[in-house]
């Protein structure tokens, strides 16, 4: 029955899963195989399921898998071929989460940079203004003992151990002196440099802030004729946030997004296509409830979401972005915005986000030539 349920999902318009099970096994393998090809390319030719070329051999292999395992005839071969493959899908989505937390732990560093130079800028300044007090201090002691030694010299010859003595003062107080007007002038050096440091990082994220300002700017005019409760643009922390609900995208438990919600990416697409130095992360999230069918592919909320995400960045990369500036992740039903006690709160937790975040690679090349 297994194969029967499987046969009624991905071929419902070239015969039902029933008819076609009892079409199969009369057949023998060979001719089990023939039947399973020709329905796909029936599919493919009448337009009546449009499946891409990923999916059909999917459901190719998962059928093969299913008909040997009715016969009693699967090898330990084929199992792990298709192990494999699951193995390094799972893979390549750690790969991409570790390096959106690489780039996220990179701007911490970055923010812990400039709030460490701020501080030393700060104590810098302080230590100037001390050493100038000292050094105006100096001053007047020096310019004291001068005056003291010109009244020495109009003493009489019993004063002239004092003076020796005061002139050994007074050139230590001099050798001082000069210690102290360089050391402050090595201060003014150092601090005019980080002046000029902070100055300029201060300046590029302001540049980033305006860019990512204005790019909000771009994609919330390019979705005006969208209800807000379809999709929502918003800055957070430096990012660019542009949440879409489940209803303007998929159908429920579907990964295929709607004509409406293609026509949303397509204008997102075009609005920031030209923006070469940015990233785009897509989320899926999902509620608590469990998928009401699954299969080899999708088990479980957490491959909903995955696959919604990827699919969702197919639509954008045909817009024109760049593949290399797209990333797909699922995070299932593990970060939700409401509580899934409710109708309304399980609607706004279904949802996908894409996250649009500036390159930083200008600030980390400033920071390690410091």
């Amino acid at each position: 029955m297994i194969l029967a349920e499987f046969l009624e999902v991905f071929f419902p318009h070239c015969l039902s899963g029933k008819n076609l099970y009892s079409s199969l096994i009369k057949e023998n393998k060979i001719g089990l195989l023939f039947v399973l090809k020709n329905y796909d390319i029936c599919i493919l030719i009448t337009g009546q399921q449009k499946l891409n070329f990923m999916k059909i051999r999917l459901i190719f292999y998962y059928s093969l898998l299913l008909v040997f395992l009715n016969s009693g005839c699967v090898t330990q071969k084929k199992y792990n071929e298709l192990l494999a493959d699951k193995v390094k899908l799972e893979g390549e989505l750690v790969e991409q989460q570790d390096s959106l937390d690489l780039a996220l732990q990179r701007a911490e560093e970055l923010q812990m940079q400039v709030e460490r130079l701020l501080a030393d800028t700060t104590s810098l300044g302080a230590d100037l203004k001390q050493t100038k007090e000292e050094l105006s201090n100096l001053n007047v002691e020096y310019e004291q003992l001068e005056t003291f030694y010109n009244n020495l010299l109009n003493n009489s010859g019993k004063l002239n151990r004092d003076l020796a003595e005061q002139q050994e003062r007074l050139l230590a107080l001099k050798e001082s002196l000069e210690n102290t007007r360089r050391i402050n002038e090595e201060l003014e050096n150092n601090l005019s440099e980080r002046e000029k440091k902070v100055e300029e990082l201060e300046n590029i994220l302001a540049k980033k802030d305006e860019a990512v300002n204005a790019l909000k700017k771009r994609i919330s005019d390019a979705l005006l004729n969208f209800k807000e409760s379809d999709l929502t643009v918003e800055m957070r922390n430096g990012k660019v946030y542009v949440s879409l609900a489940e209803q303007l995208l998929f159908k429920s438990g579907s990964v295929v997004v709607d004509p409406k919600g293609q026509g949303a990416l397509g204008q997102l697409a075009q609005a920031v296509k030209d923006q070469k130095d940015i990233n785009i992360m897509v989320e899926g999230h999902t509620d608590n409830v469990p998928i009401s069918r699954t299969s080899q592919y999708m088990n479980d909320n957490w491959d909903l979401s995955v696959m919604r995400a990827t699919s969702i960045v197919r639509i954008l990369v045909k817009g024109g972005i760049s593949p290399a500036q797209v990333t797909a992740a699922g995070k299932g039903e593990f970060i939700p915005i409401s509580d899934n006690d409710s109708v309304e709160g399980r609607q706004k937790n279904r949802r996908t986000e894409i996250i649009i975040t500036p390159n930083l690679d200008e600030l980390f090349e400033i920071l390690g030539n410091n």
